[in-house]
């Protein structure tokens, strides 16, 4: 509904004064209907929220490289048609089913797709921040209250869910537990990048590894995800981060975001990247950071690390069916190896936290909104991710 801004407060008064609780709504929806194929922005019907479900209007979304490697095909397992993809948004709750003690109509909202229950073995314990029921499945593609769909075209088929959330619609329903309140002040524009590549960078950097003041970090893979590991690395005092990435427009949009040092593998000749590491910081340095979903990288990370302590964080989607390729005997010279989902944040507990400081000015956002578009434009969105042109292209609703 056209430009951004004002229309926060705008929308929140249409939602509030809608009177559309419990009653199905007719709404745009981008649609896959194939892998590959160009998304159809169509008509569809939203179901009213069941039991322990929130329905919310969707203000904004952007799309990630999770969105359009599944939306690709890649994995077999994960072509379930049609469906709605996409899960960075923020928006407003519009109605709530039974039971839903937390939320109120008007709040406004960022989904989650690696949900929180709060009360699960999983959720109590400090060590970790999957859940039981509603952590991250790409192959989950229904609702877990009744294993249906709450989508359907006008014609009454079932459109499929995507990893908790669906946010390529006007209007989504989610699990309550897949679902954070944030500050009202909150820039919802800004916020969406909560919902995933930011946290999930940032918390890397901050819960993960925890690096600390004069730390060295090199970061394979530019992207959102990788500049968000930049800044977290930045903001906590990091000595040195290199940035290691094929697209040479990438240097000048990490050194606006944190970046000390760039390096492009193809003007290396002969060097490979990991030597090239070692030698800039003596050693290799502290934390590697693989975030392209490349296992021939992940060795170069791994290998960029210094013996004794470096430790490698994985946050790239690897659709390959190949395994590690590290042999078990070079562990045993003291790095390590380990994966981040969400950047280890507890979605509803912390990521409130995560939006006052950004709201506080401790976390910079704006760079990482490249390039903003209207929602009926999303394959045009689509295709500026596939060429490496943006970071987060925005979709307003």
């Amino acid at each position: 509904m056209g430009s951004v801004g004002n229309d926060d407060n705008i929308m929140m008064e249409e939602v509030v004064a809608g009177n559309s609780g419990g009653k199905v709504i007719s709404c745009r929806a981008a649609v896959a209907w194939g892998p590959g194929q160009p998304l159809s922005v169509e008509e569809i019907l939203v179901q009213p929220p069941h039991r322990m479900e929130v329905r919310i209007r969707i203000l904004f979304t952007s799309i990630c490289h999770t969105d359009l490697t599944v939306w690709k095909g890649l994995n077999e397992a994960q072509r379930v048609y049609p469906r709605i993809f996409g899960h960075e948004s923020a928006g407003i709750v519009e109605s709530l089913g039974e039971g839903v003690m937390d939320f109120e109509v008007g709040d406004h909202v960022v989904p989650i797709f690696n949900g929180e229950c709060g009360d699960c073995v999983y959720c109590i314990r400090r060590d970790t921040n999957l859940c039981e029921k509603f952590r991250v499945n790409p192959l989950k593609s229904v609702m877990t209250t009744d294993g249906k769909c709450r989508f359907s075209t006008k014609d009454g088929k079932p459109i499929f869910h995507f990893l908790n959330t669906s946010t390529f619609s006007e209007y989504t329903v989610l699990d309550s537990a897949c679902l954070v309140k944030i500050h009202p002040n909150a820039p919802l524009k800004k916020m969406t990048l909560l919902s995933c590549g930011v946290s999930t960078g940032l918390g890397a950097a901050w819960n993960t590894a925890n690096v600390t003041e004069g730390a060295t970090v090199a970061i394979f893979g530019l992207g959102a995800v990788g500049l968000a590991v930049a800044e977290g690395a930045r903001v906590r005092g990091a000595s040195k981060i290199i940035g290691v990435d094929v697209n040479p427009t990438k240097a000048v949009k990490g050194k606006r975001i944190g970046i000390t040092d760039f390096i492009n593998p193809n003007d290396l000749g002969h060097i490979s990247v990991d030597e090239k590491i070692k030698e800039m910081t003596g050693g290799g340095v502290d934390f590697s950071f693989e975030c392209a979903g490349n296992l021939d990288v992940l060795r170069q990370a791994f290998l960029s690390t210094h013996d004794g302590w470096g430790l490698t964080i994985v946050l790239g989607i690897h659709p390959s069916p190949r395994l590690l390729p590290l042999h078990p005997m070079e562990l045993f010279d003291g790095r390590r190896i380990v994966a981040s989902i969400f950047g280890d944040f507890k979605g509803k507990t912390q990521l409130p936290i995560l939006a006052q400081q950004c709201m506080n000015g401790e976390v910079k956002l704006d760079e990482f909104i490249t390039h903003e578009l209207p929602f009926n434009k999303i394959n045009e969105a689509f295709q500026l991710l596939i060429d490496g042109e943006c970071l987060r292209c925005l979709l307003y609703l």
